[in-house]
């Protein structure tokens, strides 16, 4: 498919990854065939096609990608454990390819729709269904593949609605070395738990960063920078 692209227009600006399937059961009853063959669909699906066209985005300087992740993977839902490992494994895909293709005008971001389709149809009243088609997540998905898109971002869509979703960490609590036990934790977890200043965080290694700093004040540390 890439090569046949490649031949005819001679670049490849955008891929949408959004092949999948549900083989939904609670996780006491899942066969882990069905969990593999989940994974296999939406996440590594989702990899083989981007491994294809990444190389010829790196060469052209220019590329979007777009994820299709789900509320089940952001959020949870019962009896979708495959399917929910599958699409936050996008989002994971997801924050390190935003990363790595920054130098190259690479973005890569993820959209969550809720949408009448065929998966969805048994799962919805009719009426609802009515309200929510693709054509009302289409304009989320092509503006998040243009040329004023951001990246490393996960769009929300359904029914006409758009919200943006984010993982976001609590400021954090220090403990000294010698109250560093779980009664301590317990007894310190409404602060510990407080995401009333959370942040999203825009790499792993700033939670490093943000970890030792906090240390670092609490000992009268000077850390350089």
């Amino acid at each position: 498919m890439v090569s046949t692209v490649m031949e005819k227009w001679g670049r490849i600006d955008v891929l949408i990854n959004n092949a999948g399937i549900l083989r939904d059961k609670s996780f006491a009853k899942m066969d882990i065939a069905d969990f593999r063959k989940v994974l296999e669909v939406h996440l590594m699906g989702s990899v083989n096609c981007t491994k294809a066209v990444w190389p010829h985005m790196v060469e052209a300087g220019y590329g979007r990608i777009l994820m299709t992740t789900s509320s089940s993977g952001i959020y949870g839902n019962f009896g979708q454990a495959n399917y929910a490992a599958a699409k936050s494994g996008l989002v994971g895909l997801m924050n390190v390819l935003a990363i790595e293709g920054e130098k190259k005008n690479i973005k890569v971001n993820s959209i969550a729709p809720t949408a009448a389709t065929r998966m969805t149809e048994d799962l919805l009243p009719q009426r609802v269904l009515d309200i929510m088609g693709p054509e009302t997540i289409a304009p989320g998905a092509l503006f998040m593949v243009s040329e004023d898109a951001p990246t490393k971002t996960i769009l929300g869509a359904g029914a006409g609605v758009f919200a943006v979703s984010q993982m976001v960490e609590s400021r954090g609590v220090y403990l000294p070395e010698g109250a560093r036990t779980p009664e301590v934790v317990a007894e310190r977890w409404a602060e510990i738990a407080d995401v009333t200043d959370a942040n999203p965080l825009e790499g792993a290694f700033e939670q490093t960063s943000k970890y030792a700093a906090l240390a670092a004040r609490e000992l009268g540390l000077h850390l350089e920078s």
